[in-house]
Parts: structure tokens; C-alpha cells; sequence
């Protein structure tokens, strides 16, 4: 696959930007405008009124029918009876009243007529005649009751027995005060006062007093409800307040297949955009700008990369690849994903960071972070046009940077394990915060499938991260931090083979590596890919390992016994040999750069110098590395380190000012012979890697203390 994918993309140069940065923008916008285009667009319809709809159409978005929720709430408003206020007052005032008349009565019945008999003394001569007692009735009685009642209503009252009279008064008003507390209006005043003389019919009272209780009813029952206008508007605007806007809901069925269409229907396909084919572009246009927005921020991260030639064709094409895949799967989900179920809490949308940052960059992974909760808020939005899910965007956002910030440190792959506890935390706590920033009620089971919904996304992105990381590796490769500690581990192959076949070389590299990654941390450089590359940068020492001073231990230099253009062949040759031996392996390319230009075109010093004392006419060519010079910073300080190590081991007694001139006179020599030329490395870095490289040389050759030896007893 890696030699289909180079034969493809052989047209990619390193240096045309617009293959690098142009084209990989083109391609996600197009994909990108492809995917969401049906989630702000709708299909419109050619349809006149009374003719059957030749399918079943549904609407694409949610919108009130304001006419329908106008002619419900005017319905509803009408629907609502008149307020009347009941005035209890006036009930009172008739009980009191009709109290009043049948005391009134009882104490003239028990009254006699008085004679004077002197100035001083009366007696009582003989009971008070009815129409002396009515007379005095007259007196004594409110002009409110003697008005409203004729004389032989009270002359019938004085005839009755107390007895009669006191059951009559209990029953009367009785029925009274019950008839006037539920109210009585102008219109049904004549309906209270039948109600009234029906108790008084169907009582066990005698005839006599309840033609005399019938006769009462007419001054008793008076209008005492009366119409409220506050309390009837009030009543109709709470009413109105309640009634359902007629909504038209996304999804809802306007008219099926074979139905005739209604003017109603008809209102219904207009209101919803159904009819207007004009303005169904204007989401696409809209779509296509939000679009542009959206590459544009991935052009310029890219176009960044491309600056500091760290962008290939792998490093694109898994940008590429990783974009497709967690798209189109936020877009199978969307499909299946409703305001119930909200199944975009189980989208493994991390997946696609945690991959940038392990194959490519950290701030590239926060870019697309963003890009994709973006995308996912529209995706998520239930294809109703205008709208955007803002819940799945700041779900889809906090996930992915959760991911981005607890995957750090990539030792081995159960960090990503590890980064999935914390995503699933930070879900969780989303979630919840969803919960209590809503109005719903929440039930705890539904909590608990959404927080497992957010734990399982959580879960399934380190699964595809580990899952896919390889592919992009191998297949595409691009050299990740997680391939770069597999081929730093000791078991590997090759570095057994320095290890045992040429011990001085292999420790010679692992002190090159540690000054390497101090170096390169130094300013900011990839530390890892430093030091793995120096494992392996003198590989080719193992073909001939006793031709190297670091392997020759109690032996004399085989160089002593043979012409130095020989020995330079030998010298160089480790450079050509480590680069076959590390292309059998399919060792990646970057670690092949770093063993193929440590050397650079230096030359071969020490041999060059002593063939040139027996040969003046000597080609320095032929003692110089192959080259190519040292392309990328981290092989431009292996370079330096290499030497330096090399130089100050040679050393017998190594003190500070020693190895400072030492690694100055290195780095000197490499840029007046220009090996570091084609580096991006500035004179501000190097002077940093130099003073990096002398503050490690002094603390790992430091001066030993002298223990005075034991004195004889």
C-alpha cells in the first residue's frame, strides 16, 4: 500500500503549496458541503390546489401556523362564559331584612294596649288588633322593607301562631340566604325565586304559612350578581395564554401520497418552504460560505505545517482520511438520532484528535477540534433548516479537547487508556450540566443511559484510536510518537545487533541520543525523533566494527595496517551500509534521513591529512561523506552531537573550559563548511544546542574526586 500511495502522490512536492495546502482544503470543503447539504436544504414541490400529491410529503422544518394558532386562540377566548361578582353584602343586608320582619312581628304579637289611668300610672286593658299591629308595623319597620310589602302580607304574618311562624322564618330563610349566596343575576332572578317556593312547596309547613313565605319571596330575592369586566378579561386572557400554537413539527406528514390537496395543505407547503424554489437557495449559498470559513481555518494550520516542511503526503493524506471517517460517521448517527434518544452522546468524535496529535501536531488537533463540533452542531440539528444543535457542538467541542489535553506524555498505549478516563469524566459532567441548565424533569434512568452513552464514547474512541493509529503508521507512513518508542525499545533487531556486535557504537549512541533530545527540547524540536534516530544513525559500524576506535578494545587499530584512502572507503562506507541495513528493516524514512545525513559532506579529517603528507595532488572528494547535507533541525543536531560526543570522549582529562572549546570549535567548523546550511536551524538555535550540548558533555564527564589512598598500619 505505502508504494501505491507514493506512486500516486509522486506528483507531490514538498515545495508546491498548492498540492500541499490547496488541494486537501478542496477536498474536505467538497465532502464537508456534500454531507451537510441536506441539512439545510429542503426539496421543493411544483404543486397546484385540488390535484393528489403524487407522494407523501413531509415537513423539513418545525414553524408555528400563526393563522391556525389565531383562529384556535379567537375559538378559545369566545368559548369563555361572562365573570359575575357575587355581593355579599346585599345578602346580608336581605337576611337582615327579613330577620327584622319576623321579630318585628313576634314582639307586637305579644304586646297588649295600655290605658292611662292618672299622670303617674298605666295598666293594661286588652290585646292589640291586627290592623293596629300591622299599623305599628309600619312604624317600627325599616321604610326599606314597609315600601317593598303590602299591608296583608304583614296582616297574614300577625295571624300565624309564633309557633308556625318561628318553623316558617327558619325555613324561609334558609332557602333564602342559600339561593343568594350562589348569586342571582338580573336574568335568572325569576328561576332563584321558583327555586325558593319550591323548597317552600315541598316543606312541611301548613298552607296558610307558605302563602304568606310566597308572598315574601319577591322582597327577599333580588339581584345581588353582578357582570365583572376585570374578572372576564382576565378569564379570557389567561385562556388565550393557554391555548397550543398550532406547530407544524420537522418530520410531520403535510400530505400523503394519493391525498387531494386542500387549500389547507396548500397553506401548509407554503408556510413550510415546500412551494418556493427561490428560497431553498439561500441555505446553500449560506452553506457554502460557512464552508469557506471552515477551510480556511484548516488552510492556514496547513499552510503553517508546509512552512516548516512538515507537511508530506502521509501527514496529508491522514488528515484527509481521519476528516472522511469521522464525519461520515457523525452522519450515520444523525440519521438514527432524535430529540429522545440523542444518540450523538455515543459518537467516538475523539477519535479523529487523538489521532492528529499522535500522527501530526497538537495545535492541528485543536483546530479540527473545533471543525468538527462545528460540523456535528449542523449534522445533529434533525435536518431542520436554520437551526443548529448547540447542545451535540459544546458536547462534540469539550470531548475532543478533553482528549487533546490528557493525552500527553505518549509512553506507551495504555496513555490512551488512560485519556479515555478523563474524557469520560469530562462527558459526564457535560451531561449533567445539560440536566441541570434544562427546565425538563430528568428521571435518574434517563441520566444514567446518557452518562453511559458518554462513557462509552469515550471508551470507543481510545479502542478506534489504538485501532487505527497502525494503519496510518504503516500504511500511510507517517512516524507517530508510539512508533518511535517501539523502535527505542531494546528488543528491537537492529539495536540488539549494535548492542552485541559493536558495544563502543551502541553506547557511543545512547549518549548521542540523551544529548540529542536535550538539545532539540532546548528549541523546541521533536526530542523523541532525536533520539531514536541516533539508535540507529551508526548502524553501519556493525558491518566492520573493529574499524571504529569506540569498538576497539585490547586490539591494535586495523587502520595502522592499511593506506588511509582505504580507511576513509571504510569510514564512509558505515554511512551507506546503515542506510541499506535500515531499508531491509523498513525502518521509517525520517530515521533513515538522520543516519543517511549526520555525516553531511564532511570530510574525513584524519585520513585525508595523512594521505595528503605522501600525496599533495590528493582529491578531497574522495575522503568526504556522500552527503545529503542535514535537511531537518533534529538531523542537523545529531550532527553536531555525534561529533561532539566523539571529540570529548577522546579527551584524557576533560575539564569545563576544554569541552566548551571543543563543542565551539565543532559547531565552528560545521558552518564555515556549510553541513548546516539546509537546516532550518538559526544562529540564535545553534548557539542554544551549543551551550544544551556543553552544560550534558560537563555533567556526564565531570571531574572525579580523588580519594586519598589507605594509609599501611
Amino acid at each position: 500500500m505505502k508504494k501505491w500511495i507514493d506512486k500516486l502522490f509522486s506528483f507531490f512536492n514538498s515545495k508546491s503549496k498548492w498540492i500541499a495546502v490547496f488541494l486537501p482544503i478542496v477536498i474536505l470543503g467538497v465532502f464537508f458541503y456534500l454531507l451537510t447539504i441536506n441539512n439545510v436544504h429542503s426539496k421543493t414541490y411544483d404543486i397546484e390546489r385540488f390535484n393528489r400529491a403524487k407522494e407523501t410529503i413531509r415537513s423539513p422544518i418545525t414553524i408555528e401556523n400563526e393563522v391556525e394558532t389565531d383562529r384556535k386562540m379567537r375559538e378559545t377566548v369566545l368559548a369563555v362564559g361572562d365573570r359575575y361578582t357575587i355581593v355579599d353584602e346585599i345578602t346580608e343586608e336581605q337576611i337582615y331584612y327579613i330577620e327584622e320582619i319576623f321579630d318585628a312581628v313576634n314582639t307586637l304579637s305579644n304586646t297588649k294596649k295600655k290605658e292611662k289611668v292618672d299622670d303617674e300610672e298605666e295598666k293594661t286593658v286588652e290585646p292589640l288588633t291586627i290592623d293596629e299591629k300591622v299599623y305599628q308595623l309600619q312604624e317600627i319597620l325599616s321604610s326599606e322593607i314597609t315600601d317593598k310589602i303590602d299591608d296583608l302580607v304583614f296582616m297574614q304574618l300577625v295571624r300565624l301562631e309564633n309557633k308556625d311562624r318561628k318553623h316558617g322564618k327558619d325555613i324561609f330563610i334558609k332557602a333564602v340566604e342559600k339561593t343568594l349566596e350562589d348569586g342571582v343575576r338580573i336574568e335568572n332572578i325569576q328561576s332563584a325565586k321558583e327555586e325558593v317556593s319550591t323548597i317552600i312547596k315541598y316543606s312541611t309547613l301548613n298552607a296558610e304559612v307558605k302563602e304568606v313565605l310566597n308572598n315574601l319571596i319577591d322582597f327577599a330575592i333580588v339581584e345581588n350578581s353582578f357582570f365583572d369586566v376585570e374578572k372576564t378579561m382576565e378569564a379570557r386572557n389567561e385562556a388565550a395564554s393557554n391555548v397550543e400554537p398550532v406547530v407544524i413539527r420537522s418530520g410531520d406528514i403535510i400530505v400523503r401520497e394519493g391525498q387531494i390537496i386542500t387549500n389547507e395543505i396548500y397553506e401548509d407547503l407554503k408556510l413550510t418552504g415546500l412551494l418556493n424554489k427561490e428560497r431553498q437557495v439561500f441555505p446553500a449559498v449560506g452553506l457554502g460560505i460557512f464552508i469557506l470559513l471552515i477551510i480556511s481555518m484548516i488552510g492556514y494550520e496547513l499552510n503553517r505545517l508546509h512552512k516548516r516542511n512538515e507537511l508530506d503526503q502521509g501527514k496529508i493524506l491522514s488528515i484527509i482520511f481521519i476528516s472522511i471517517i469521522i464525519v461520515t460517521f457523525m452522519k450515520i448517527v444523525s440519521l438514527f438520532t432524535d430529540q429522545l434518544n440523542q444518540l450523538y452522546l455515543l459518537v467516538p468524535v475523539a477519535t479523529g484528535v487523538l489521532l492528529l496529535k499522535l500522527l501530526i501536531y497538537e495545535r492541528l488537533s485543536i483546530v479540527f477540534a473545533v471543525v468538527y463540533a462545528i460540523l456535528g452542531s449542523i449534522l445533529f440539528n434533525g435536518e431542520i433548516p436554520g437551526s443548529l444543535n448547540m447542545e451535540a457542538g459544546i458536547f462534540f467541542l469539550f470531548f475532543q479537547l478533553a482528549g487533546i489535553f490528557f493525552l500527553t506524555d505518549l509512553k506507551d498505549r495504555v496513555t490512551i487508556i488512560k485519556t479515555a478516563f478523563g474524557m469520560a469524566i469530562i462527558n459526564v459532567m457535560i451531561i449533567v450540566m445539560f440536566i441541570l441548565l434544562s427546565f425538563e424533569k430528568y428521571e435518574l434512568l434517563e441520566l444514567m443511559i446518557h452518562s453511559a452513552f458518554g462513557v462509552g464514547a469515550a471508551v470507543l474512541s481510545a479502542v478506534l484510536t489504538i485501532g487505527l493509529l497502525p494503519f496510518f503508521e504503516t500504511g500511510l507512513g507517517i512516524l507517530s510518537d508510539s512508533k518511535l518508542l517501539a523502535l527505542a525499545n531494546p528488543n528491537q533487531p537492529l539495536i540488539r545487533k549494535i548492542l552485541t556486535e559493536a558495544p563502543g557504537t551502541y553506547h557511543h549512541s545512547v549518549m548521542v541520543a540523551n544529548l540529542s533530545e536535550s538539545a532539540c527540547e532546548a528549541i523546541g524540536a521533536n526530542g523523541l525523533l532525536a533520539r531514536v534516530g541516533s539508535y540507529y544513525h551508526d548502524i553501519g559500524k556493525t558491518i566492520k566494527p573493529h574499524y571504529f576506535i569506540e569498538n576497539q578494545v585490547a586490539i591494535r587499530n586495523p587502520h595502522d595496517f592499511i593506506e588511509p584512502k582505504k580507511s576513509a572507503e571504510i569510514i564512509i562506507s558505515h554511512v551507506t551500509e546503515g542506510v541499506k541495513m535500515l531499508k531491509q528493516h523498513h525502518l521509517p524514512n525520517e530515521i533513515i534521513d538522520i543516519a543517511e545525513q549526520h555525516h553531511g559532506t564532511s570530510l574525513v579529517q584524519y585520513f585525508y591529512r595523512l594521505e595528503k603528507n605522501k600525496n599533495k595532488d590528493v582529491n578531497e572528494a574522495e575522503f568526504r561523506y556522500p552527503g545529503p547535507k542535514p535537511q531537518t533541525k533534529e538531523a542537523g543536531i545529531i550532527s553536531i552531537c555525534d561529533a561532539s560526543e566523539a571529540a570529548v570522549r577522546s579527551l584524557t582529562e576533560p575539564s569545563s573550559e576544554k569541552i566548551e572549546e571543543i563543542v565551539a570549535s565543532i559547531v565552528n567548523s560545521k558552518l564555515m563548511d556549510g553541513q548546516l546550511d539546509e537546516t532550518p536551524l538559526t544562529l540564535e538555535e545553534i548557539h542554544t544546542i551549543r551551550e544544551t550540548v556543553c552544560e550534558s558533555l560537563k555533567g556526564i564527564f565531570h571531574s572525579r574526586i580523588q580519594y586519598p589512598a589507605k594509609e599501611a598500619n
